[in-house]
Formats: C-alpha cells, structure tokens, sequence
C-alpha cells in the first residue's frame, strides 16, 4: 500500500515499500500477474472480454501488480480498477500505455478518471513513458513506472536526455555502443525520477511540467487539455491562496 507524504498539486510523493515514490522499477523486477491482453482499439465486446478474463486470473494471483484492462472504454477500465481493488491489489498497471502516450485527450481522461476513482494508497503504474513526459504523468498523479523504455530506446539508437530523446544518427550527440546507451538512457530516467521528486517537496512541480511540456507537441497538447477541461480535478489538490 503506498503511503502518501507530501501533495503538490495532484502530483504526490509516498513510500511504496522500500520505495521512494514517485519511482521507477525495472522491468524485470515487477511482478505481473497474468491477465488477457487487448489492443487499445477495439469494440466494446472484446473489451468487455478481456476485462472479465484479467479479474479470473487475477483471483488466483499471488503476485504484486495487476493490470487495468479494458482498452479505450473509461468505464471498463474503473471498473476493472476496483474488482482489482477488492481482491486486494493496491499496485495497478495501466495497460496499452504506448498508445496512451500518443493520444493526449484520452491519456488525460483515462488516468484522471482512474485516480479518482481507486484509493489514494493505490499505486498506479505507467510503464514505457520516456524522460520528457515523466514529469506530467506524475503532476496527473501517476506514482510508478518502468525502465523497458529505456532497452526499447536503445535498439532504436535514441538517447533520452532529461528534456527531449535525440536519434543518435540525426543527432550523433555521444558515440554509444547499445548496451551502453540502455545504460545512458536509464541513468537519464533515474535523475528525472529524483528531478520531480524533489521539484514536489519544494512545491515546483507545476513549473517543472511547464519547462518540460515545450519539448514535445503530445506534451504540450496534453497538459492543455488537463489545464482547460480537467480544472475541477486539478483544484481538488491544489491550495488557494
């Protein structure tokens, strides 16, 4: 169960475990349990499907993370979130996370919505999102994610900085081997990671996100959408003064 310390806007910081949230884990370390996997764009049946397959095999799962299924349909994936929830889970992996990253509307309602609608102490994951988008994902409240983008980034020859990923071949910032640059990359996660952590107890979040949001479009668009249509939710958390 993740123990929240500190809010700054809906962005927090807790201690998951021996986990100091927000984190990152590496991939081999989370400990998934089976579910029924789906793509993202499909009707509504299958969907439906693969929800009610993941909660069977999440009933006979000892393991630590369960996977939020239910493709593009909101209310598939909360109530997967909260059957998840009663059985005992408090670790939930959000799945389809690569074609979240690329639809800024519907990344900004599906984690918004499931937020809100698990408990606080539920730790939610996102795994695959890079450097530059880290810090908007845990300003929406997201507190874990995983390092496989980094290994996936490296086959690809991109480097990932704190602020942008750079293909090495249009860009030749550095000269790197790929096992090399998988290390470079996951360095580059792990300083993002103790960046926003740091930026929520001094209060900075916010103008962390801001810097980051002008180094890519998706960003950008996607903190635009929370700013004008998701205030209700961004005011819950944060002060007036």
């Amino acid at each position: 169960m993740l123990e929240i310390k500190i809010h700054d806007g809906p962005g927090r910081a807790g201690i998951y475990g021996e986990l100091t949230t927000p984190a990152v884990l590496p991939l081999e370390s989370i400990s998934l349990c089976e579910d029924e996997a789906m793509p993202y764009e499909v009707p509504r049946d299958l969907a439906k499907w693969s929800v009610e397959e993941t909660l069977k095999k999440a009933g006979n799962c000892e393991e630590e993370f369960a996977v939020v299924h239910g493709s593009k349909y909101v209310d598939l994936r909360i109530e997967c979130a909260k059957k998840l929830e009663e059985m005992g889970f408090n670790a939930l992996l959000i799945a389809n996370s690569d074609e979240l990253l690329q639809r800024p509307r519907d990344l900004v309602k599906m984690v918004t919505s499931l937020r809100e609608a698990v408990s606080p102490n539920t730790a939610l994951c996102l795994p695959f999102a890079d450097t530059s988008f880290l810090p908007l994902l845990a300003y929406m409240g997201l507190d874990l994610f995983s390092d496989s983008v980094c290994e996936f980034y490296g086959y690809l020859n991109i480097i990932m900085t704190p602020s942008a990923s750079y293909n090495l071949e249009k860009y030749p910032l550095m000269e790197l081997n790929t096992e090399e640059l998988i290390e470079y990359n996951k360095k580059s996660l792990d300083l993002v990671i103790k960046e926003i952590y740091e930026n929520i107890k001094n209060g900075t979040l916010r103008n962390l996100v801001e810097q980051r949001s002008c180094s890519s479009p998706a960003i950008m668009s996607t903190l635009r959408i929370l700013d004008k249509e998701y205030i209700s939710f961004l005011e819950k958390y944060t002060p007036i003064h």
